[in-house]
Order: C-alpha cells, then structure tokens, then sequence
C-alpha cells in the first residue's frame, strides 16, 4: 500500500472525503489495485474496508459500543476473538477492555476486518466466481459460517453507493 492510499483510507474514515476525486491518478490507480486482493495477510483492499465501513457506520469517528457491537465496523466480541484479538500497543488481549479499545479503534479494528477475513473470506459469497469486496461485506455482516444472502437494505444500500463512488 501507498502512503497515499492509507492517508485517503485515513481520510475518509475521519470523514473529510467529501469531493470527487476520481479523476486523480493516484484514485484510478487505486480503483485498478482495489478489484485484487493485497498481498500479505492483508485480503481486503483499503478502498474495500472504506466502504464496509461505511456501510457498518457511515465511518462516524466517534462510534462507541452500543447493543453488543463496537466501533466503525461493529465489531462483536466473537468477531474480534475470531480475527485473532488484535490490541492497541501495550495492551494483552485478555484485558477486560482489549475488545472495546481495538473495536473503537478505527486502525485496530480495521486490522481485526483484515483478520477476520485471513480466516473466513475465501468464499464466494454471491455466486460470481471470483472472491472480492461484496463477498468481504457479506461475510462482514453475514459471518464466515453462512455469507450466502441478501444485506439489509441500508447497509446494503450504503456499500452499493460506496462501491460505485469509487468505481469498483
């Protein structure tokens, strides 16, 4: 990844992507790369985590625990221990506020996606053929047991308009 391709990840996550800049270079080259996985134990692309996240959150930098799901990407605590318990630096994943902390992290929790998917996102969740950002999303929100469905239509609706502001 690029340094800039993490700063716009970085940007939007905070929320100040707010112009079309799709006809940048270092965007198109961005779109071209965010169809292929990245290499490393890095399955899902940035452009990818920008929209599940969207579509989890809206990106709301402030998002706190509520309901049983924490941070940007509503983060379970099964969904957390199945990514591996990622923490923040210093911290041991048996505290008793590791989960919260990384979940409400948007850097730590992004990590955690990246995680969850290097276990369970190698399935073709849609029926396409080919395993990419809309499988990641159903098995997001779906789980990695059963992805196979329809999205509830906000978030669904959110991750469509994200994928196709970006051009994937």
């Amino acid at each position: 990844m690029t340094k800039y391709v993490i700063a716009y990840f970085a940007l939007a996550v905070l929320g100040f992507v707010a112009a079309d800049v799709s006809h940048l270079p270092i965007v198109q080259q961005q779109n071209a790369a965010a169809a292929a996985p990245q290499a490393g134990n890095a399955p899902v692309t940035e452009a990818c985590l920008g929209c599940i996240c969207e579509a989890m959150s809206e990106c709301k930098l402030g998002t706190q625990c509520e309901g049983g799901v924490c941070g940007l990407f509503r983060l379970t605590w099964s969904y957390w221990a199945d990514a591996g318990k990622p923490t923040l630096a210093g911290e041991l994943p048996t505290s008793e506020t590791a989960y919260a902390n990384c979940a409400n992290d948007p850097l730590c929790a992004a990590t955690a996606v990246q995680g969850y998917m290097s276990k369970y996102g190698n399935k073709d969740c849609n029926g396409d053929g080919k395993i990419d950002c809309r499988d990641y999303m159903n098995t997001h929100y779906l789980g990695g047991y059963n992805c196979v469905g329809q999205l509830p239509p906000i978030q669904g609706g959110r991750f469509e308009q994200c994928l196709k502001q970006l051009g994937i």
